[in-house]
């Protein structure tokens, strides 16, 4: 399993019943697709940010808001589904 954010969203259950048994959930293959697409989101509107600060040299709070949700999202996700 080469996938980095597969490995990050799969979980290991420790079984009660039998001993040194665990049980390996892999996570659904649309949460992966939609928190690749997220953090992708959020390296493209860093690049915007960058070159909007680069080009016109004032700072865009709209992009800024954007990226702040974007890491919001990707972070409850990752820390929601491990829950």
């Amino acid at each position: 399993m080469d996938d980095w954010v597969k490995r990050a969203l799969t979980r290991k259950i420790h079984s009660k019943t039998r001993r040194g048994q665990i049980a390996v959930v892999e996570p659904n293959a649309k949460l992966v697709l939609l928190v690749k697409f997220a953090i992708g989101m959020t390296l493209c509107l860093t690049g915007l940010e960058i070159a909007h600060l680069a080009l016109l040299h004032v700072w865009s709070s709209e992009v800024f808001a954007a990226i702040t949700g974007l890491i919001g999202t990707v972070t409850g996700v990752l820390i929601g589904h491990h829950a």
